[in-house]
This record gives structure tokens, sequence and C-alpha cells, in this order.
């Protein structure tokens, strides 16, 4: 009962929140940017830009111990990686940001999860069912069955999986070593794995397009950031619920920015999630009061 995890649920969720944010104007950017730069083009240089970023730590990292099951672990994420953003950017050229948004959903769904499996995190029955009306949130936005599924929503069927994974081997690295070593290391190994992808079908791009890509970078490097930041404070099952009120900020960037209608599924979905999200914030923060609250003989002085 001692570990930060344990004891930071507010800050873990306010990093989270802040990561969404953040991740929400990477997607803008990124279909703004769909119709002209190939998927794995535009995914390989928002890494290699995000690399760039990191140079000036790079003498910080290099001095770090990192054992060989660390590499392995920072490989297997890069591979992981190197298919979600890319099947990621080709469904952000080709379907709307709430559906993107929304389908990305059935990722924290799986991390929650994998979390209780793999990394042996608690997983309270109020939690369980808080999940899984988030999940049926998200499953009403969807409507399968009921609605022409395009190639971008198969593509983020497995975007959701292979990202999944990859966000549980990153909290895992986060417990093992620094947050700065896990983000450059990502940006590393998913620019080696990009490029032979991207190669083949290289548009040389603009001016006007770098710099755009280049906002992506720092965007989603901070966003990582603030996510690894969100791992090491609190438990997954804590931070990744919050990562649904992205659905908030897209229906309603992508309603603005670029004329997509406002589905009332959506908006239902939504207030579902966000009711699942208030819970489980309200939950986590009354556990933690009664956490750090002394038991009465503890009080005594004599």
């Amino acid at each position: 009962m001692t570990s930060a995890a344990i004891h930071r649920p507010v800050e873990g969720i306010l990093w989270t929140f802040g990561s969404g944010v953040l991740f929400i104007a990477v997607n803008a950017l990124v279909k703004y940017l769909g119709p002209v730069i190939p998927a794995s083009e535009a995914a390989f240089l928002r890494y290699s830009l995000g690399l760039v970023l990191m140079i000036p730590v790079a003498r910080q990292i290099m001095r770090l111990r990192l054992t060989r099951r660390n590499w392995v672990m920072f490989a297997l994420r890069g591979v992981l990686h190197s298919v979600g953003v890319t099947l990621w950017f080709y469904a952000m050229a080709r379907i709307p940001l709430a559906d993107v948004t929304a389908m990305n959903y059935l990722s924290p769904i799986y991390i929650t999860i994998g979390a209780a499996i793999f990394l042996g995190e608690r997983l309270a029955w109020r939690r369980i069912v808080a999940v899984l009306v988030g999940f049926a949130g998200a499953f009403i936005i969807l409507r399968p069955g009921f609605r022409e599924i395009e190639s971008g929503h198969y593509a983020m069927l497995g975007t959701a999986f292979v990202f999944a994974g990859s966000y549980l081997l990153g909290k895992k690295l986060t417990d093992d070593t620094e947050p700065l070593a896990v983000i450059t290391m990502l940006s590393l190994w998913v620019a080696i794995g990009l490029l032979p992808i991207a190669a083949p079908v290289w548009v040389t791009p603009e001016w006007h397009h770098l710099a755009i890509l280049l906002a992506v970078a720092v965007f989603a490097t901070l966003g990582h950031y603030m996510m690894t930041l969100g791992f090491r404070a609190a438990p997954i099952t804590v931070t990744q619920p919050v990562t649904f009120l992205q659905l908030v900020w897209a229906v309603s960037l992508g309603a603005v920015a670029f004329g997509e209608p406002v589905d009332p599924y959506v908006l239902l979905g939504g207030g579902m999630i966000i009711g699942a999200i208030s819970y489980i914030t309200w939950r986590e923060h009354q556990l933690n009061r009664r956490r750090i609250t002394p038991p009465v003989p503890a009080q005594k002085l004599d």
C-alpha cells in the first residue's frame, strides 16, 4: 500500500487528461494532411521529427543503465507501434474524426483487461462495471450492422489491438526505467520500423507540410510523455478510462473544423462514457481519502 501508483490517482488522471487534449490536436493536424501525404510517410516523419526533439536529453538517456530485457521490450514495442500508427494514419484520412476516436476506445478496454491479467493490477467489481458501461457507450457509437463499415474502420480495429499491446509494454517499461527513455526509444524504433514502409510511397512534402508534421511531433511527444507520467502516478486501470473524454473534443472538432455531422448516437455513447469516467474518478478519490486518513489510535500522542 506504499507505492506511488496507489497514493496519486488524481495526479495520474490529470496527466492522462492533458495527454488526451494534445492527442486530439494531433488528430486534427493528421486529418488535415491525410489527402496529401501517404499514411506511412506521415507517420515516419512524425516520429523522426519527434526523435529530433529528444536530442537535448540524449546524453542523459545514454547514462542510463538499460538491461538486455529493456532493449528487447523497446524493440517489441517499436514493432507493435509501427504497425498501429500506420493503420491509424490510414484510418484518419478515410473516416470521420469521431469514428476514429470512438474505435480507439477499444484499446483502453483491452489495456484495462490486459493490465489485470498480465500486470497484476487489481480490478474491483465497481471499476469493471464502469468500464463495461464505457465499452457499451463505444458500442452504441459504432452500431455494427447498422452502418457501412469502411476500410478505415477495419484499420482502426487493428490499431486498437496493437496499441493495447504497445501501451502495456510502455507501462512495464515505465516501472523499470525513466519516462524520457521510454519516449525516446519509442520514437527511435518506430522511425526505424516505418522507414521501409514509407520509402516506396514517398512524396516530397512542402515546407508547410513539414511545419505541420513538426507540430504533430511536438504535441504527440508531449502527449506520450504526459501519458507516461500518468502511468507512473496511478494504476493503468485508473488512468486509461480518462481517455474516453477525447470523444468530446473529437466530436466538437470534427463538426467545427471539418464539417462532419454530429451523430446523436455519438452523443449518447459519449454521455455513457463520461458518466463511467466520472464515477471512476470519484470512487478513486474516496478510496484515496480513506488510505491517507490515519486510524483513531494513530492520532493519540501519548
